[in-house]
């Protein structure tokens, strides 16, 4: 069984699924960078030479291969949750967590990374509201939802341990 971190940029997919899969012994996949990986190239390369449905075509494809192995805590892209595909993947073999934060929250936290292909227009707390927004009902598809704003990072893996009754 697996653990999928699923939920916005920003919200600690993989700050927090590190030291989950530390504590529960698991291995520590974060898709973004298997995606790097994959195609030799950084996220927003692959955005600006290729655009975000190629980019999205890829992910659906990774989030496939490691979803079918076991024992893992995988941090997801913020997006992986467009595709019914993905998730579908990501249920068969595991149990989804939804973390949110804030809209400030996750502007502050990703405001020094320039890893954001979808953030860099003129009002990125605008888009990250709208984004939120046109996602909404396909992140709420799992029971297990921690709002990350807050808390600290032992916290958020406390909480997921005691949801899932670890």
């Amino acid at each position: 069984m697996n653990i999928a971190l699923i939920g916005f940029m920003g919200t600690g997919k993989s700050s927090v699924g590190r030291k989950l899969a530390e504590r529960i012994g698991y291995k520590f996949v974060d898709l973004d960078q298997e995606i790097v990986e994959y195609e030799g190239l950084e996220i927003p390369q692959i955005f600006a030479t290729a655009g975000e449905d190629y980019f999205r075509e890829v992910e659906t494809e990774v989030t496939k291969k490691i979803a079918s192995k076991d024992k893992q805590v995988i941090a997801t892209g913020g997006g992986v949750v467009l595709k019914e595909e993905n998730l579908e993947a990501l249920r068969s073999n595991g149990t989804l967590v939804l973390l949110t934060a804030t809209s400030e929250e996750i502007l502050k936290r990703t405001s020094h990374d320039g890893n954001r292909p979808l953030l860099e227009v003129d009002d990125p707390l605008a888009k990250i509201e709208q984004l939120l927004a046109e996602r909404k009902d396909k992140y709420d598809c799992t029971p297990y939802q921690i709002d990350t704003t807050g808390l600290s990072l032992l916290e958020v893996v406390d909480e997921i341990i005691e949801q899932l009754e670890l």
